[in-house]
């Protein structure tokens, strides 16, 4: 079997993690390395600190797969005397590639807050800000029914029927269509200067809108008349399972104090802790998250009537601001464990895809990211 190539795993990564998702501000996808390089062993992180570095240089690892950028804001020198560009030398020396998944990995679907939500036990139900489905055409394409079938195979073949987990879809009708060929018309069928009716398949398909040209490049180069008729419809958009957070459901109603300690149970532990700001014995059934810094969805989940968010990076204002205005409980958690459940998510995609490769191991990294290291508490009774 063929060694697994860098270039592969990037297929992988940017099919379950497409890079168009990603918000206009963001640095996603490979940072260094050959796609032509073989990969077997891949550390996954969140963050790609000093010391989940060495970690992956001292596995063997190939490849570093992490969620926050490196170089997310533009650097004039990668030169191995700054911290960034120590890190960056040190991968090439090795013999380790690096790629990032940022906020295109938040908003696909399973993304990172899916990953939260699975953590959590919540079935979920949507994004909490649902990103429009692929913008469609609707093809309509009059073909004489005995060129119908090559004609369907055209568009086909050029990216036209596919509707979810389904190809090659159409609908089509029989009817009567008519032309009369005009002076200097080469017919398929018929003669000038005589009126001709044929009987025609109406084929109906979807395409989305990107592909176009191809689309239409592949029926004029099928369809058997010299001039094609068609129409092309733009269909309306509709909120689609991509997009930012996620909302779901509990399989039981708890207190929020009993949800708080389920959310710190299931997060790893951090000196940040888990904090929860709402009344300990109001009931939570439906819940909103957003893996990483979440307070701008607060408006949000507000409309959307749910009882708890769990976000990480609260503020003091916002969240007063919030609960004073008659919002949701809120559950705050440090922003690395909140994402942290998104490495074993894209583990097994990784793995899905390409686990059975001789020699293959995905691994999650052990370090613990979180920059806070040293945490107190205190008596809030007094």
């Amino acid at each position: 079997m063929n060694p697994v190539r860098l270039g592969d795993i990037i297929a992988v990564l940017d099919d379950a993690y497409p890079p168009a998702l990603a918000e206009s501000w963001d640095s996603v996808g490979l940072v260094c390395g050959d796609p032509e390089d073989s990969v077997t062993t891949v550390m996954i992180a969140v963050d790609p600190t000093a010391a989940v570095v060495a970690e992956a240089v001292d596995a063997g690892a190939d490849l570093l797969l992490v969620h926050h950028p490196l170089l997310l804001r533009g650097v004039d020198t990668v030169g191995a005397h700054t911290p960034k560009g120590a890190l960056i030398h040190r991968l090439i020396k090795a013999g380790c590639a690096l790629f990032t998944a940022h906020t295109n990995a938040d908003s696909a679907d399973p993304g990172v807050s899916d990953a939260l939500a699975e953590a959590l036990g919540l079935n979920v139900t949507g994004p909490i800000e649902p990103q429009p489905t692929e913008p469609l055409d609707k093809w309509v394409v009059p073909v004489p029914v005995d060129d119908a079938t090559k004609v369907r195979r055209a568009l086909f073949d050029a990216g036209a029927g596919h509707i979810g987990n389904y190809r090659d879809c159409s609908w089509s009708v029989t009817g009567q269509g008519q032309f009369l060929p005009t002076e200097g018309a080469q017919p398929a069928l018929g003669s000038v200067g005589e009126l001709e009716l044929v009987e025609e398949s109406r084929i109906e398909v979807i395409a989305p809108r990107r592909i176009r040209a191809g689309v239409l490049a592949a029926l004029r180069a099928a369809h058997p008349y010299e001039e094609v008729a068609f129409d092309v419809f733009e269909t309306a958009a509709f909120p689609g399972p991509r997009g930012l957070g996620r909302v779901g459901e509990l399989p039981e109603p708890v207190s929020l104090k009993t949800f708080t300690q389920q959310v710190a149970d299931a997060l790893p532990a951090t000196s940040w802790g888990v904090r929860a700001a709402g009344d300990p014995d109001a009931t939570v059934r439906t819940v909103a998250v957003c893996g990483g810094s979440g307070d701008s969805f607060l408006d949000a989940v507000s409309r959307l009537g749910v009882d708890a968010y769990v976000t990480a990076d609260l503020r003091h204002h916002p969240a007063d601001e919030h609960l004073r205005a008659g919002g949701p409980a809120l559950i705050d958690v440090a922003h690395w464990a909140s994402e942290q459940p998104w490495c074993a998510q894209a583990k097994g995609v990784l793995d899905n895809a390409l686990g059975d490769r001789p020699g293959w191991q995905a691994r999650v990294s052990q370090v613990r990211t979180d920059p806070w290291s040293v945490g107190a508490t205190s008596d809030c009774s007094r």
